[in-house]
């Protein structure tokens, strides 16, 4: 998913000096933005003061929005490098296009993971023909320097492991969760996990304290920690844990984000993570006129332009603003 800001704000995350080294309840409140025509989404990451996640450096979450008389989710064609995007759907369905060839529809619980390496391009939309309800989480995770340079590619994985206790049930799909490891890419030590809950449920989840985690709430009332998180929120949870104190009051859904604290600094700026200006110059640049990041094609529009760079030096700085 494309960071659709027509006033693209660049992102100074990454670094280790200000990991919180013990545990917290930062609760991080959305910022709204407008997708397209049709979709709204609850922007958690980056937020005002914590940029990243371990590794996990953009969060968005929508819906569940109707959009049984109206188009979707309608994203052309647009660039991303230095991360891997991740498509996770709670109901409907997402079509996917890159200039890699791929051609995928990404269904709930089913995992969407494109790495963008040196350059990609992509596009979403729901099909013509599609569910009446979509809701879903789209993320980024910041590849290191040693991968960030690697070939594109996407892969689709219909079939993930699973963590269940009582009243409890985890999909990991990204990194491991109490020694069950996805099948997804990763470059990084780190864990995402789709956990449902059920009503009345009061659990503990295994934690490695090495790692800092984010909760963010999809649907339900749960409380992490003793600390109630809403649906389109998260909590940010520190590092030092070993477990981690859930109890839903109602079925409930959430996603645990974790990973060893990022230890590089990056410039965040629209769809692009780099580590220097002319870095981000040279790719706006690439994307405009039409080298790089290759076409994608059976996409019914044309592409995303870019947005103009600020006027003020674009520098890469801390985890916080």
């Amino acid at each position: 998913m494309s960071n659709l800001d027509r006033q693209a704000v660049p992102s100074l995350c990454g670094g280790r000096g200000f990991v919180v080294a013990e545990p917290v309840r930062e609760l991080l409140s959305p910022r709204r933005v407008r997708l397209g025509e049709s979709t709204e989404v609850r922007r958690l990451l980056p937020n005002l003061g914590r940029r990243m996640i371990g590794a996990w450096a953009f969060v968005d979450h929508y819906g569940p929005d109707d959009i049984a008389d109206e188009p979707g989710m309608q994203v052309p064609p647009h660039p991303h490098m230095g991360l891997q995007t991740v498509s996770w759907l709670h109901e409907g369905e997402v079509l996917h296009r890159d200039s890699t060839g791929s051609l995928q529809t990404i269904r709930p619980r089913e995992l969407g993971l494109m790495t963008s390496g040196r350059a990609i391009s992509h596009s979403e939309e729901s099909p013509a023909s599609h569910a009446r309800l979509l809701h879903g989480a789209q993320l980024w995770v910041a590849l290191p320097d040693p991968h960030r340079h690697t070939d594109p590619k996407f892969e689709h994985h219909a079939e993930l492991p699973k963590v269940t206790a009582a009243g409890l049930d985890a999909t990991v799909l990204l990194g491991t969760l109490d020694g069950t490891e996805s099948p997804g890419t990763t470059y990084t030590p780190l864990v995402g996990a789709d956990i449902t809950l059920t009503a009345d449920s009061d659990t503990r989840l295994p934690l490695d304290p090495d790692f800092e985690y984010g909760v963010l709430a999809m649907s339900g009332e749960v409380h992490v920690d003793g600390v109630p998180v809403l649906p389109g929120s998260m909590l940010y949870l520190g590092c030092g844990r070993t477990e981690l104190p859930l109890r839903a009051a109602s079925d409930a859904g959430i996603m645990l984000l974790g990973g060893e604290p990022f230890d590089e600094e990056l410039i965040m700026w629209w769809n692009f993570v780099g580590r220097t200006q002319a870095e981000i110059e040279q790719a706006r640049e690439d994307w405009m006129t039409g080298t790089r990041f290759g076409e994608v094609k059976g996409y019914d529009g044309g592409p995303l332009a870019a947005p103009s760079l600020p006027s003020t030096p674009l520098k890469p700085r801390g985890r916080v603003r």
